[in-house]
């Protein structure tokens, strides 16, 4: 067997790897005072560097994770003690640390008394140590995620099926009053009277004592409903004096009523608690308690959540559009002053070529959230700011993309033009322009699809598109109608996956 044929996976011949300076048992005893020291001076020094600052890393972040878990503690010894109580993962992470800490010793030895050999158990255990320290920062709770995972059960339910609120009816509001005077007086309120085609309610009596607590109920009343819709819920309400409108609870349920075939029903409610502003102070008050239904008139039609829904996608679409079409415009001149073998002729056109690759990598560095915040400060709320967060994002990526695909480029046709005299602006007309236009689309196209994504994300702070929307629905728990955005987000991406496609077809 030939001595190329003897190099294999976790095998090193001898003579690539330059003799030790220290025996075995020295590089040993070095990296266990500084681990990695001992592969560094055995001539192993990328892996002796790798170890070290691997090492120092993961006893950085241990020594945050206990400080962090033991704030108010003095003391080494306490502090260790309070964190290893309040986060018991970390006794895992500190047995880690003491066999990662040994596997660097016996490595140490290895790598300098074999020669022909490279372990990894100790690079193996780095992982480890750093995956288990993740789990820690993460705050990962598998228990927690599968014993609670069925509560959003309803929630996920209405966001995978949310088409029942895409249409809706016209509603009518029935209600029934009846006066409470709190407390009594000499001339309480007479019983509500009938009027025709309205539903009645009538209360008995009609004064009494608001609740002071579960061991002090207040006053009970007799509720009798007539001429109401029948089969269909009543919510017992209350409208207080200062007009504020509060449903009945008791044992932390909604007092609710069906009414019969004749659209009757008694109930036993009690006066509920209430606390009014001192500003309202009087010797008594006038309430009204009453029956709510709500009824549908009307024929179905489509929700304003949907209607809104399909105005903000058309909205986002367009904001993508435009941001991609603005991106392209300033991004195509500016990535031929970002490209290397284009810039390099010169001393001036080379220090142009790492000025414009500076600012597009900061520029490119700053997410889109964060630009879409500070567009929002500078022309406010709206699809504007949206436009201009991508835009400027969309021209650094874009212009590196760009720049990189004209860096690839073969010299051949570059040469040949030059050779005719061309000047740099020939040059890239005849000699670049026809290599790139390939990749230039295939980049602008999935630049298209990521700002489509993307704006649906920065109208969560402002940045228009249906992002605000649903950003609104999410905080109002309105997830029926929260679904339906995710479901027109994700047709749109898949539309746009498709002609993306199409296109990319036609042209790369």
């Amino acid at each position: 067997m030939s001595k190329n044929n003897n190099i294999s996976l976790g095998h090193i011949p001898e003579e690539i790897r330059p003799p030790s300076r220290i025996p075995p048992y020295l590089a040993a005893i070095l990296s266990a005072i500084i681990p990695g020291v001992g592969q560094i001076l055995g001539h192993a020094v990328r892996r002796g560097i790798i170890l070290l600052g691997s090492f120092l890393s993961i006893m950085g972040l241990v020594i945050w994770r206990f400080r962090l878990a033991a704030p108010r503690d003095v003391g080494v010894f306490n502090i260790i003690k309070k964190g290893l109580h309040l986060e018991p993962i970390l006794i895992l992470v500190t047995i880690l640390i003491i066999v990662l800490y040994v596997l660097i010793i016996i490595d140490a030895y290895n790598i300098v008394k074999v020669r022909d050999r490279t372990p990894i158990g100790a690079f193996f255990m780095v992982i480890i140590v750093f995956f288990a320290l993740g789990w820690q920062i993460g705050d990962i709770n598998l228990y927690t995620f599968f014993s609670q995972a069925d509560e959003a059960i309803p929630a996920l339910s209405k966001i995978v099926w949310p088409w029942e609120k895409a249409i809706t009816q016209d509603v009518d509001y029935v209600r029934g009053y009846a006066l409470i005077e709190i407390p009594c007086s000499d001339n309480p309120p007479p019983p509500s009277s009938a009027t025709e085609g309205e539903p009645l309610l009538i209360a008995n009596p009609t004064c009494g004592n608001l609740t002071v607590d579960e061991d002090h109920p207040g006053t009970l009343l007799h509720l009798v409903g007539k001429d109401f819709i029948p089969g269909i819920e009543a919510d017992i309400m209350w409208k207080d004096p200062i007009r504020n409108e509060f449903r009945q609870r008791s044992e932390g349920h909604y007092v609710k009523v069906i009414p019969d075939e004749n659209g009757d029903f008694e109930l036993d409610i009690h006066i509920p608690y209430r606390l009014l502003p001192p500003s309202a102070d009087q010797p008594t008050y006038i309430w009204k308690v009453f029956a709510q239904q709500v009824a549908t008139v009307g024929s179905k039609h489509l929700s304003s959540d949907f209607k809104n829904i399909v105005e903000r996608m058309i909205e986002t679409i367009f904001i993508g559009m435009m941001a991609t079409f603005f991106g392209v415009i300033f991004a195509l001149p500016v990535s031929f002053f970002a490209a290397r073998n284009l810039m390099s002729a010169s001393p001036i056109t080379l220090v142009l070529y790492y000025l414009v690759r500076a600012v597009l990598n900061i520029i490119r560095s700053i997410e889109p959230l964060i630009w879409a915040i500070i567009a929002v400060i500078v022309v406010g709320l709206g699809p504007f700011a949206g436009i201009l967060a991508l835009t400027l994002h969309s021209i650094a990526a874009l212009g590196k993309l760009y720049s990189e695909s004209i860096e690839s480029i073969s010299t051949g046709p570059i040469e040949a033009i030059q050779a005719t005299g061309a000047t740099w602006v020939q040059t890239v007309m005849f000699a670049v322009i026809p290599q790139i236009v390939p990749p230039f689309v295939s980049f602008t196209i999935y630049r298209w699809d990521v700002n489509i994504r993307m704006s649906t994300i920065i109208g969560f702070v402002g940045g228009g598109g249906i992002g605000f929307l649903l950003a609104q629905y999410i905080r109002l728990l309105d997830y029926k109608s929260a679904g339906m955005a995710v479901w027109f987000i994700a047709i749109t991406v898949a539309i746009l996956d498709y002609v993306s496609a199409e296109i990319r077809a036609k042209f790369v």
